[in-house]
């Protein structure tokens, strides 16, 4: 009996010590990728769409796939911009180096800082239309777009490894420059590599009602919650995937210039904006969130001040 209190009271003790202690978690979702040399790595490949079964698994990756590439015009109720899955994740998702769904499925459930807890992927998801698609309310985690999407991510990484960084799982990082970024010499990159596609003023390009090519900034861009608003992540997308099939001609320097030059204008609100102001919604969210200009004085004109 001596012996079974003794053992009662030390797990007791082991239990406060592990209460004492909290364990410091390192947002998973958002792990650094290494820079790349493009020519020497060999990418995991998704499977073929000649491979899909022709049942109804086959039929809900198709209806994600659709989701994806179209999501503005299959999901309206949830999309508050211009932009569809795509426009971020190139090449229907398949693209290495361009945060592609092979990469990212096999990574959850992850800690992410930004909300504070363990994410499934679903939940991942609802971010992603939450802010990248500036949605308001998300889909519920068991709607049919969620489930859709899933599938279609679970599909293209149905052959990749679970819990391993596969090269190209996001974007690579590019290092901030010694001397920082520039806003003038961004402006000038802008003009001569991006203006053609996303137009002098960002506004991005049309057919009808339906943009071809994404806005970059406006109300009709991501929000000022959306991961591209930091600076280094949107020089990591830049640096890799733009110009459009041109990716990496532009220099780090040059990605950070335009990247800064871009994610200084107005967009609209971070959805999570505290108590209507914008300084407090700064420090709670952005003054630890990479290197961003939400909240700062950039030309005199305070940012984060949001577009409808």
């Amino acid at each position: 009996m001596k012996a079974l209190l003794f053992t009662s009271q030390a797990l007791v003790l082991l239990s406060l010590n592990v209460h004492a202690a909290p364990i410091a978690m390192e947002d998973q979702s958002q792990l650094q990728s290494p820079a790349v040399d493009n020519t020497h790595i060999e990418y995991f490949q998704p499977p073929a769409q000649s491979e899909l079964p022709d049942n109804a698994y086959g039929k809900m990756v198709m209806e994600g796939y659709a989701l994806f590439v179209d999501t503005k015009r299959k999901a309206p109720q949830y999309v508050g911009n211009g932009l569809n899955c795509s426009n971020c994740h190139l090449d229907q998702g398949r693209l290495a180096n361009s945060a592609p769904l092979w990469g990212a499925y096999p990574m959850y459930p992850a800690y992410r800082k930004k909300n504070d807890k363990v994410n499934t992927f679903a939940e991942r998801l609802q971010g992603c239309f939450q802010f990248s698609m500036n949605g308001g309310k998300p889909p519920a985690a068991d709607s049919r777009e969620i489930t859709a999407l899933s599938v279609y991510s679970y599909w293209l990484a149905s052959k990749a490894p679970i819990g391993v960084q596969l090269p190209g799982r996001g974007y690579p990082d590019v290092a901030q420059p010694a001397k920082g970024y520039d806003f003038a010499q961004g402006q000038q990159v802008y003009k001569e590599q991006c203006s053609v596609c996303h137009g002098d003023n960002g506004q991005g390009q049309k057919v009808g009602q339906d943009y071809v090519m994404p806005p970059l900034w406006g109300k009709d861009s991501y929000n000022w919650g959306a991961g591209m608003h930091r600076i280094n992540t949107a020089a990591s997308f830049i640096k890799y995937n733009m110009p459009l099939g041109k990716g990496g001609i532009l220099s780090d320097q040059q990605a950070w210039d335009v990247a800064a030059f871009i994610n200084k204008h107005e967009r609209p609100q971070d959805p999570r904006l505290v108590e209507g102001s914008i300084e407090k919604t700064r420090v709670k969210f952005h003054a630890n969130d990479g290197v961003n200009v939400y909240g700062e004085q950039v030309d005199g004109v305070l940012m984060g001040q949001g577009i409808r």
